[in-house]
């Protein structure tokens, strides 16, 4: 692939953002991803959870050179605009943050996204300290012409302040991000404030109790991702059929099984 194709890709993804509302689903390998594009999805996206599982690790522990190496894999898999899950960047200052953004425009990405949690810390960033990395991913992000999203993690782990995730988001904003991001809001007032507030293409991450896509289309959603529970849910059927096998002994999971010829026609070409 060349510049020119991966500059035609991220053309493709900012005007997806310019109105109504699109799902990009998260896959986690090459064969997901190739069977998501064939259903017609306008982007894909990675998952830090699932990319992680697929190499038997939990979710944090991936390298950047593992990252690197699964973002030029699924962008070369696939001819669609591919957003990546750059977790915290990778590093720890501004410029390193920076370098990261631009070694996944070099892979193949369309867009990535910056969170606000340090895992080493264990706590969020301060609002300062985290607008100051978004600022640099942004950066680096639009000299590739890549969309920068910047991520609020406050209710991924724990903290119900919407004020806060607000504040951060506006903050984010400010600092050069292209699209803001608070995984695992589920109400819709939440969810249509952070839309009014930040004055940005808001995604929203799908959940089991949370609106349906629909309804978030109505609150001016702009973006719908899928996370990591698409793998997950991929590894709980492997599991339920494992038990089934070590259990009664049946084979009844295959009844929900693709075929030979669904995997054939997903497969047979690139989308």
């Amino acid at each position: 692939m060349g510049t020119a194709d991966w500059m035609q890709r991220r053309d493709r993804f900012r005007q997806l953002h310019e109105q109504g509302l699109f799902v990009m689903p998260n896959p986690w390998d090459i064969g997901s991803a190739r069977l998501l594009a064939s259903m017609g999805f306008p982007a894909l996206a990675t998952t830090s959870l699932g990319h992680a599982a697929s190499l038997g690790k939990v979710d944090q522990t991936v390298t950047r050179n593992e990252l690197l190496s699964h973002v030029a894999m699924l962008a070369a898999a696939v001819h669609l605009p591919l957003n990546v899950d750059a977790e915290r960047g990778f590093a720890d200052d501004p410029a390193g943050v920076a370098e990261t953004v631009s070694l996944l425009a070099e892979a193949g990405a369309s867009g990535c996204s910056i969170e606000d949690y340090d895992p080493a810390a264990g706590r969020l960033d301060s609002i300062d300290v985290a607008a100051e990395r978004v600022a640099a991913a942004a950066d680096a992000a639009h000299r590739h012409g890549m969309l920068l999203t910047g991520r609020a993690e406050n209710a991924l782990y724990g903290v119900d302040d919407i004020d806060d995730t607000v504040e951060r988001l506006r903050a984010y904003r400010a600092a050069g991000a292209d699209v803001v991001y608070a995984p695992r809001l589920t109400d819709a007032e939440s969810i249509r404030r952070v839309v009014q507030a930040t004055d940005a293409p808001t995604n929203v991450l799908a959940m089991r109790h949370g609106p349906s896509i629909p309804e978030l289309a109505e609150l001016g959603v702009r973006r719908v991702s899928t996370g990591g529970p698409l793998a997950r849910a991929a590894y709980g059927a492997l599991r339920h059929a494992g038990e089934e096998l070590l259990g009664a002994g049946t084979s009844t999971y295959q009844d929900e099984a693709l075929t030979s010829d669904d995997l054939e026609q997903a497969f047979g070409g690139r989308r």
